[in-house]
């Protein structure tokens, strides 16, 4: 049993539960025991990710690494549901950095979708890598393309992230009502694989990079044959409505188990946020510190190949911070502010 596993029972996260881990794979820690390690004399920064199934909280706990070795702080990373929930965790400076997907964050900063009329006063630090949307279901049941999940049990991410937000625009995109057209289910990623090789439900939504360990584990599982639905066409139909933020990635079909052809999916960038108020230094001194070291994180997860200065500077819907923009400046790339 991994180490983290040993110290959480992850049925009993509660959704704003603070469970601060340290960044190294396998390594963890409870932050309430966290002042008889940590040094006093650094700043101590929290970092919201995800659940404990999806690749924030691998990436995330890099970063937290990343910023304790280079950055002269104290990072941890805290299990969280993801994008909609560390938007609010940044607006009421709760967490100081916040993995989210940039449609969530483009609603966030904007106050509209499910923040309308209350504006999250976020600011962008980097671009990181690419969340593609799995559509996850099983040979046998009779579903090959979005609209076959009409009638059936569905879960559509855990309340509060970012999977739950897309997954619904997908549905919506694919002419099915959520509230109507399936039976909901809302878990989270390990929960929702889990149920989904128990029977229990149908199919499950979730967004995130690849791989993602707890699909990574249902596809390896004996006597499961997992398939993804390809949904590339309804595109057009999300970014008529919600702006150019979606766009056609493909899911290889070597990086599961059993999967015989590569899936097209719709594709989100994921961005590491904070709130404007974040100290100009700091802002900086993490931006140096993930991308001096991006090969040490790329270590703990292959994600992180992905990420690069220009692609991380490349954000056009929300402000970067400005210390974000000094550091971006210094690598040759103009920023929004």
């Amino acid at each position: 049993m991994k180490l983290y596993e040993m110290l959480v029972d992850s049925n009993n996260i509660r959704r704003r539960d603070f469970l601060k881990l340290t960044s190294a794979v396998g390594g963890a820690m409870l932050l309430g025991g966290a002042g008889k390690v940590f040094a006093q004399s650094k700043k101590r920064i929290s970092i919201a990710t995800g659940g404990m199934g999806g690749v924030y909280f691998v990436i995330g706990g890099g970063i937290a690494s990343m910023l304790t070795k280079y950055a002269g702080v104290e990072a941890a990373a805290e299990v969280t549901a993801a994008s909609v929930d560390n938007c609010k965790l940044i607006g009421a400076k709760k967490s100081d950095l916040a993995l989210i997907m940039a449609d969530t964050g483009f609603d966030a900063y904007k106050g509209t979708g499910i923040f309308k009329g209350r504006p999250v006063p976020i600011r962008i630090l980097t671009v990181l890598y690419p969340n593609l949307t799995h559509l996850v279901t099983l040979e046998g049941k009779g579903i090959t393309k979005v609209s076959d999940l009409k009638g059936k049990r569905v879960s559509t991410g855990a309340p509060g992230s970012g999977t739950e937000v897309i997954a619904l625009r997908v549905l919506e995109a694919a002419g099915l009502n959520h509230e109507k057209d399936i039976k909901k289910d809302r878990l989270g990623a390990s929960e929702s694989a889990g149920a989904l090789k128990d029977g229990k439900i149908d199919a499950y939504v979730w967004s995130g990079g690849v791989p993602t360990a707890s699909v990574l584990d249902l596809a390896a599982s004996p006597g499961v044959k997992m398939t993804l639905l390809g949904h590339d066409d309804l595109i057009p139909k999300m970014t008529e409505k919600y702006g150019p933020i979606y766009y056609k990635s493909v899911i290889p079909k070597k990086v599961y188990t059993g999967m015989t052809q590569d899936t097209p999916v719709s594709t989100v960038a994921n961005v590491l946020i904070c709130h404007k108020d974040m100290d100009n230094q700091l802002a900086y001194n993490a931006l140096k510190s993930i991308f001096e070291h991006l090969k040490e994180l790329s270590a703990i997860h292959k994600e992180a190949l992905h990420i690069t200065l220009k692609d991380g500077a490349s954000s056009k819907a929300i402000p970067y911070h400005t210390g974000a923009q000094k550091f971006f400046k210094e690598k040759g790339f103009n920023v929004p502010v």
